[in-house]
């Protein structure tokens, strides 16, 4: 398990040699507040790095989900659509938000370790 994140605090773990999964941090879903709506891409829809896949809303704003490297949507989270709390709740884990087909693995290196996000979350 492999786990990167993005300045814009998603973050992506290569599940296996074929997908990943992506989700929002702890730190977003904190200044987020109580999500009560997300809005997950199509599966089946690609996206280049940085382009933005989905919408949360929670009491406080909406916010942008970007992808965090280029690649096609495998699967999508519908429990969170059911549930958006999940992305409260646990964000890392059964609040994913949908699983990509990475399209270019070279981009996932350019991402953040747990350390340098750390790091960026306790310098904002």
């Amino acid at each position: 398990m492999t786990i990167k994140y993005t300045p814009d605090h998603e973050w992506i773990n290569i599940d296996d040699h074929e997908s990943a999964s992506v989700g929002i941090t702890n730190h977003a879903q904190d200044a987020l507040g109580d999500v009560v709506f997300v809005d997950l891409p199509p599966i089946g829809s690609s996206f280049k790095k940085g382009d933005v896949a989905g919408v949360i809303e929670s009491v406080k704003a909406a916010a942008d989900l970007y992808m965090p490297v280029s690649g096609k949507v495998v699967e999508v989270n519908e429990a969170l659509r059911a549930d958006p709390s999940l992305a409260n709740t646990d964000p890392m884990g059964h609040g994913w938000f949908f699983k990509i087909q990475v399209a270019d693995k070279g981009e996932f290196d350019q991402l953040m370790d747990a350390p340098a996000y750390d790091a960026l979350v306790k310098s904002a």
